[in-house]
């Protein structure tokens, strides 16, 4: 694949897999060096690929499993939002809030813990908000299958949920 070929089939998607790599990371710097390195990967494989019929799918697969495997290997630390967005108006109480973003962090934990295919079809649909028929697309599973596999990673969530509740109080 030439650089032009290249450039017409990927650069496109930049904005997409920066909007799906922060939502993953929570934090622009480290969303934009998973895009960048998302990009050398696919800049890499360019020769071994044939032609790539949904360049955006794909490239968004390639961004989630550089994700995954830095969160398995331990090489990704959890990132909090940016400074900048942490402003808290005076009516606002500043415990439950802190109390809401650690409860956020252990669900997000939680779900990037699940087994696959869970964890990614749970991703992909809860938090980026994708369709049953993009999901298929990018899985190569039927939309009752990924129904049945969200349902299954959602209570298992519930469950966890339900336990560090039980924990807490």
């Amino acid at each position: 694949m030439q650089a032009s070929d290249f450039k017409q089939l990927f650069l496109p998607c930049h904005r997409k897999l920066f909007s799906v790599a922060y939502r993953l990371m929570g934090n622009v710097q480290a969303a934009e060096d998973l895009v960048q390195e998302t990009f050398l990967k696919l800049w890499i494989q360019r020769d071994k690929m044939g032609t790539v019929d949904h360049p955006e799918a794909y490239s968004i697969t390639v961004l989630r499993r550089l994700f995954y495997d830095k969160m398995r290997t331990g090489r990704l630390q959890e990132v909090d939002k940016d400074v900048g967005t942490l402003q808290v108006s005076s009516s606002q109480n500043i415990s439950r809030q802190l109390e809401q973003a650690d409860e956020y962090q252990r669900v997000r934990q939680m779900i990037v813990s699940l087994p696959e295919p869970q964890a990614s079809i749970m991703l992909m649909r809860d938090v980026e908000d994708r369709s049953y028929e993009e999901i298929s697309i990018e899985t190569g599973l039927t939309e009752v299958n990924i129904r049945s596999i969200l349902s299954r990673a959602r209570k298992k969530i519930r469950e966890q949920i339900k336990t560090m509740r039980y924990d807490k109080d």
